[in-house]
């Protein structure tokens, strides 16, 4: 968020509150072996097929400052 421009008090206010969902609940910490700190590490999928066929979606976050990625249900 260091370059990060803030346009008004508002968004002085959302920017740092996204930010923290981020890093809690959705970026990986290595120190937790790749989970974040409000969700349990995912199952590795080992299983070739899977691999082949997965569908992996992007959500922006910050107007796009930050990337989410999920796989699609």
């Amino acid at each position: 968020m260091d370059r990060t421009l803030i346009w008004n008090e508002r968004h002085l206010r959302h920017a740092p509150r996204e930010f923290e969902y981020h890093y809690n609940a959705h970026r990986p910490h290595q120190a937790m072996n790749q989970a974040a700190p409000l969700r349990v590490v995912p199952e590795p999928i080992t299983d070739p097929g899977r691999i082949s066929r997965l569908d992996i979606r992007r959500h922006d976050r910050l107007g796009g400052v930050i990337h989410e990625y999920r796989h699609a249900a």
